[in-house]
Order: structure tokens, then C-alpha cells, then sequence
């Protein structure tokens, strides 16, 4: 494979229909995890996807390559599965660092191992870290994982902290009877360390399919359980296409805030296409359809080609995800093979 070209040539982009432009790439590395969230997969995991059919280093860095140069994307955010457990990391983020000097590269992860990485991750030209991080009482985080972990995670996290890898934010899932008490002791946690916590809505990507709309604790409950404890009010910075609504703490400067794609969908401002960990493009996380980039890249199509593939793939993206509608069905795939 060549190298990747520095600089930006684009010449086209990721529109939709709708006038929405993606210029943030969400990049699954593989569909597997070290942990077992009871929203995410069953205890006893799942059937991970054929090495023959997951990218390869070189074959994920020329499609980020190809999206950054000729198809203007701005932003890479590196998910999985777990990215960590992938051996090639560190050298993947190097590349997509040489590709695309003055991108965004960011990591969702679990922060299993994060201790021994964040240094180097953040030499090889990571910018910052998102940790999943539920509750920070070990019986229920061992319950919502089924793994006994949690003093890796913390470590895991102070590491990315000592590294710059920041603002490190922790990202936060509240279950009905695990842990729906706990979010105002997740917020003094989060302040207290420095990191930046967002609650997000649990969303109907499970492996069992068993998410209920009826059972999820939605925004006006997290907010409502906040405000037993913190005076909140929106923060006065546009959100943009951001995903999070913040909310000052207590007059601020510190902030939280809430994810809350199924309640208070934001949609019509979406700026994120997805690659999953074997080359399909999914241009919503609730998408029932995806394009196939693997098998044109195996095939020798050129970056041209490749990029002409990706915006017609685009061109299918819906206005919303529909979780309202009745209609709505669950994508076959669920979160850890998608990658958030």
C-alpha cells in the first residue's frame, strides 16, 4: 500500500439528502471485548466475526485515508468492541496521525489496559479518551459487567489523565434496579477526579434484543435524580453537532450532560458516518443496511473508486432513526459489532 498522502485534496463529500455532511468517522477495530455488559452482550459473549473478514492495519488506515483526503472528514474516533484488544493500535493511530495532521483522534474504550497504552497512544498522536464506566461501587459494576475489573478501569483512566489524553470524559449508562440511584455519586466521582461524565440513554443495540423503551431511564429521570443534589442549567456554549446537551454543575465550571439519542433525538444535526471492523459503511447506528467497502478494497478498485462508493453509500441515510416509529425495527447487528 502507498503512503498516505499528507494534506487535504477533497474533492467531494459525505452529503445526505437531507443536507446533513458527515465529516466525523467512527472506525470499529474489531467486534470483541474483554467485558460482558448486561446492556451490550450476553454472559456468555458472542460468535466474533471471521479474521479473514475483519480489516486488516493497512486496509483500515487507507480508508480512513481515503475519507480524510478526498472526502472531507475531520474528525476519527477509534470504537469497537474493545479497540484495545487490538494488537496494531498504537501503530494505526500513528498512521491516521500522519494522514491527517490536524484531525481529531479520539478513543471510546473500556480502559481494560489503558494503563500500559495511554503513554504511548498518546505519543503516537491520540488527542483524547471516552471510558465507559457505569458505576464506580465494585458489586455493581461486576454486576452490569460480569467481570471484577473496576480497579483496572480507574487505573486505566488516571493513566489517560497523567498522559493529556483529555479532557477524559466518562461515559455512563443508568439501568432500572443496578445502578439508577447512583448518579449523582458518579457526578461528585467525576468533578473530584476531573474527568468530564456524560449520562447516555440505553438505546436499543443489545446482542438479546431484550431493550424495552418502557424499561430505559430517559433524560427527565437523570436530570431529575441530578438536581435532587446539584443546581443545574444548560451551558451557554451552541451544541452544534454535538451529541451531548451539557449542563453547568453548581454555577460551573464544571459540567455533565446527557446523551439522550432516543428521547431527544438530534438527528437533523449528525455530522457521523461509521466503518465497521469488517469494512461495511453504516451511515446511522440504527441503520438496517450497510455498503460494502471491503470487497471493492480486496478487489484493487482505486481511491477514487472507493470514495464514489462511500458518498453514494451516504446518500441512503435517513432523516432519524425512527425508534418512535412503529415500525422500528432493532439493527441486526448489536453495538459491539458496530462500534459507537
Amino acid at each position: 500500500m502507498p503512503p498516505p498522502t499528507l494534506g487535504r485534496v477533497t474533492t467531494r463529500e459525505l452529503a445526505d439528502r437531507y443536507g446533513r455532511v458527515a465529516t466525523d468517522l467512527r472506525v470499529s477495530l474489531t467486534d470483541r471485548c474483554n467485558l460482558r455488559c448486561s446492556y451490550c452482550m450476553p454472559a456468555e459473549g458472542l460468535d466474533w466475526l471471521p479474521d479473514d473478514t475483519v480489516l486488516t492495519d493497512d486496509e483500515v488506515v487507507r480508508l480512513i485515508d481515503i475519507g480524510v483526503r478526498l472526502l472531507g472528514i475531520r474528525e476519527v474516533r477509534f470504537t469497537g468492541g474493545e479497540p484495545l484488544v487490538r494488537r496494531g493500535l498504537v501503530d494505526i493511530v500513528s498512521r491516521t496521525r500522519a494522514a491527517g495532521p490536524d484531525l481529531e483522534i479520539s478513543l471510546t474504550t473500556n480502559a481494560l489496559g489503558l494503563a500500559r497504552n495511554a503513554q504511548a497512544l498518546k505519543d503516537a498522536g491520540l488527542d483524547r479518551v471516552n471510558v465507559s464506566l457505569d458505576s464506580i461501587r465494585r458489586e455493581t459494576f461486576a454486576e452490569i459487567t460480569r467481570r471484577d475489573r473496576m480497579d483496572d478501569v480507574l487505573a486505566g483512566l488516571a493513566a489517560a489523565k497523567a498522559a493529556g489524553l483529555g479532557p477524559v470524559k466518562v461515559n455512563a449508562v443508568l439501568l432500572r434496579g443496578l445502578n439508577d440511584d447512583q448518579g449523582p455519586e458518579l457526578l461528585r466521582w467525576a468533578i473530584a477526579e476531573g474527568y468530564d461524565l456524560r449520562f447516555i440513554e440505553q438505546m436499543p443495540l443489545d446482542a438479546q434484543h431484550h431493550w424495552r423503551r418502557t424499561e430505559m431511564i430517559v433524560a427527565e429521570e437523570i436530570l431529575a435524580g441530578l438536581e435532587a443534589e446539584f443546581t443545574l442549567e444548560p451551558a451557554r456554549e451552541p451544541r452544534g453537532s454535538a451529541p451531548a446537551e451539557l449542563f453547568l454543575v453548581d454555577g460551573g465550571p464544571a459540567t455533565v450532560g446527557v446523551i439522550a439519542s432516543v428521547t431527544r433525538p438530534f438527528c437533523g444535526d449528525c455530522d457521523r458516518v461509521r466503518l465497521t471492523a469488517d469494512g461495511q459503511v453504516r451511515n446511522c447506528l440504527f441503520a438496517r443496511e450497510e455498503s460494502d467497502l471491503r470487497t471493492a478494497l480486496r478487489d484493487g478498485a482505486t481511491d477514487e473508486e472507493i470514495a464514489d462508493r462511500w458518498v453514494v453509500a451516504m446518500l441512503g441515510k435517513r432523516p432519524g432513526h425512527g425508534i418512535d416509529d412503529p415500525t422500528f425495527l432493532q439493527p441486526d447487528r448489536p453495538m459491539s459489532a458496530i462500534g459507537g
